[in-house]
């Protein structure tokens, strides 16, 4: 018996992944704010499946988050053999003129909380010899986003840290795995302001068929997992043109 700590467990691509994790007889513990809607799916899970559901309640946005999220781990003498950095926000709109609250929370959930987390946890994973990471990053790492730049800097430092670290880990029985998905059908859309575009809608998948492609890439010990083929193709594309081409091409596509 494993169990899987997933970030951002409360919608979306997380609860999908704590949905597959459950039904492949993991253990898990749900993280997210909303402890009400983390309970409602704790005791799903325990129901439909017959294991341990355990929730914590947490803001990663906040500095002492990762830390006291941590203590709550050992208080309950929790193991985490998986660990699922899906937490995740974006806000499209001028750098400029964002609130700088809100893109510094942005940080703090996509890159620190999600480094801080992986870096408390991994020295036990390798003690142990098994586990891994699976981090949600996007494919938006793979250019420069204008009018969403700090989103689309941080989901390059996803997958960038996952790819070393991938690379740091090999030989000792952990590995680390990064999902990249396009747009996709959660609350991100409306969140950041990016469902208001036709290219978003057009070009989304389910939450669901997002989460399996993960969720079966981490266990076959893939090193990047970017679901869909349109997404793959926009991937591949990318990196025939010049960056200045594709900077260029996203901003037109997100004008604020």
């Amino acid at each position: 018996m494993a169990t899987a700590l997933i970030t951002g467990a409360s919608s979306g691509i997380g609860l999908e992944l704590a949905e597959l994790f459950a039904g492949g007889g993991d253990d898990v513990v749900l993280v997210a704010r909303s402890e009400d809607k983390l309970n409602e799916l704790a005791d799903r899970l325990r129901q439909a499946y017959s294991i341990a559901a355990t929730v914590i309640a947490s803001d990663l946005s906040k500095p002492d988050a990762v830390d006291e999220l941590c203590d709550q781990i050992s208080q309950r003498s929790l193991t985490i053999d998986t660990l699922v950095n899906n937490a995740g926000f974006g806000a499209l709109g001028k750098f400029a003129e964002l609130s700088a609250d809100r893109q510094t929370d942005m940080v703090m959930v996509n890159v620190v909380a999600l480094t801080r987390l992986t870096r408390q946890l991994l020295p036990g994973m390798i003690a142990s010899g098994r586990g891994g990471i699976l981090n949600v990053g996007s494919t938006a790492a793979y250019q420069a986003g204008p009018n969403m730049s700090v989103y689309y800097a941080t989901k390059a430092y996803v997958l960038s840290f996952t790819e070393g670290l991938r690379e740091e880990l090999s030989g000792t029985g952990i590995h680390a795995t990064v999902l990249a998905p396009g747009p996709t059908e959660t609350g991100f859309g409306e969140d950041s302001g990016m469902g208001k575009f036709d290219f978003f809608k057009s070009a989304a998948m389910s939450a669901e068929a997002v989460a399996k492609a993960g969720y079966d890439g981490y266990q076959n010990n893939q090193d990047v997992v970017i679901p869909g083929w349109q997404n793959r193709l926009m991937v591949t594309s990318v990196g025939f043109l010049p960056r200045f081409a594709t900077r260029k091409l996203v901003g037109k596509l997100q004008k604020a």
